[in-house]
């Protein structure tokens, strides 16, 4: 499919029926992240509309979403990548979707989207523009040079184009407006991240035995990978049995933890690599506590899916994580890069092995009422107006 084929066009019978589109980086995202969004703005009478790379005819991913009454377009857009021509062709896809399915509503997130697509709605003159910031990524997160200063100027162009942004944590919403890459009258409003279905990730009974600690995520350098396995060396020198497990993949990314480490990590029995898991849930009913050491998040999901799931949690006081976590409470928090922090919090669950039980009724029940996605949704469909 090219990168300016567009499928699943509007149909004539429904073109008096209000239309958003939904423009993202990551394809499994629309369903795994946004699933109860969509099924909220259906509810709501809107034929919603989805756009990613990798969504070709006959995908299996395309084929579950258009099961769901989605309709689902493919668009070019290399997510990593920073060649210029390369961003111009998604831009331009961007800009022949929108005239073609002339949407009312435009939501764009992750970067590309964020930037390109918010510019494309402008220009074609979509009436209702919304950008939601999941994270801020490797071109905030990694070192200052060019990259980020480009990055960073796109975004300040493209969000003085919206009616409306969702941030994902205070902290977020302070670094644009610090920055200036939100001007000081632009409209925006803090939810509690993708929320979780408290239904679908229900409590499970905490594991006996050995304790085992879980984390899931892309093996990337800044969600703490590096951290995870030299305190899980240090744990494991005094308490053999503990185990450590990774569930995700390697991403694209400059970031990305290489092959070889991690090889060497799992080799020398540091870590146990369960590699990519399509439910989350039949990895975190596994463990005995969730572990992610990131840098920095929007708002971690696995984090509030294990919460949900009653799960203690150990986390980082970072801008997305200290949100999830009440100290001592449900969890631990520790400072970002700091793997002796990490293994003495470890220790603690060791040593005191209730404590993973009494903190995860506790997390069990600040995902009940902080982070009920049906919550979430509906302050964002009040806020985009359609509620």
């Amino acid at each position: 499919m090219g990168c300016f084929d567009v499928s699943s066009m509007v149909d004539g019978a429904k073109m008096n029926e209000k239309r958003i589109l939904i423009l993202a980086g990551f394809a499994e995202s629309l369903i795994r992240f946004r699933g109860s969004l969509i099924n909220a703005m259906q509810k709501q009478g809107l034929e919603v509309h989805v756009a990613a790379p990798e969504l070709e005819e006959g995908c299996p991913l395309r084929l579950k979403m258009e099961a769901l009454g989605i309709k689902v377009h493919n668009v070019f857009l290399v997510r990593t990548g920073t060649n210029p021509v390369s961003d111009i062709r998604t831009f331009f896809s961007f800009c022949r979707l929108i005239k073609k399915i002339r949407p009312e509503y435009v939501l764009s997130y992750t970067i590309k989207p964020v930037v390109y697509g918010s510019l494309a709605a402008w220009i074609v003159g979509v009436k209702h523009r919304f950008a939601l910031i999941t994270g801020l990524g490797y071109a905030f997160q990694g070192p200052p040079g060019k990259l980020q200063y480009v990055v960073q100027k796109l975004y300040s162009v493209a969000l003085a184009r919206v009616q409306k942004i969702f941030f994902q944590n205070p902290d977020d919403q302070a670094l644009f407006r610090d920055r200036g890459l939100i001007k000081p009258s632009s409209a925006s409003v803090i939810v509690n991240g993708s929320g979780v279905d408290v239904f679908d990730f229900s409590p499970t009974s905490i594991p006996r035995g050995e304790t085992l600690f879980l984390l899931i995520s892309r093996f990337l350098g800044n969600k703490g990978i590096r951290e995870f396995a030299l305190a899980a060396k240090r744990v494991k020198s005094l308490y053999p049995n503990v185990r450590f497990a990774l569930v995700g993949w390697i991403d694209d990314n400059p970031d990305k933890i290489s092959q070889e480490e991690l090889d060497t990590w799992v080799t020398d029995g540091t870590l146990e690599n369960w590699g990519y898991f399509p439910d989350v849930r039949q990895a975190i009913e596994r463990c005995n506590i969730y572990v992610l050491p990131s840098y920095r998040e929007g708002t971690p999901r696995t984090v509030l899916e294990a919460m949900a799931m009653g799960r203690a949690i150990i986390t980082t006081d970072a801008p997305g994580c200290r949100e999830t976590v009440l100290n001592g409470v449900n969890g631990f928090l520790v400072p970002i890069r700091d793997p002796e922090a990490l293994a003495v919090a470890m220790l603690k669950f060791v040593e005191l092995p209730e404590l993973a039980v009494t903190m995860g009724a506790h997390s069990r029940r600040i995902a009940e009422e902080k982070y009920d996605v049906h919550a979430v949704n509906d302050v964002m469909l009040r806020e985009m107006g359609l509620l």
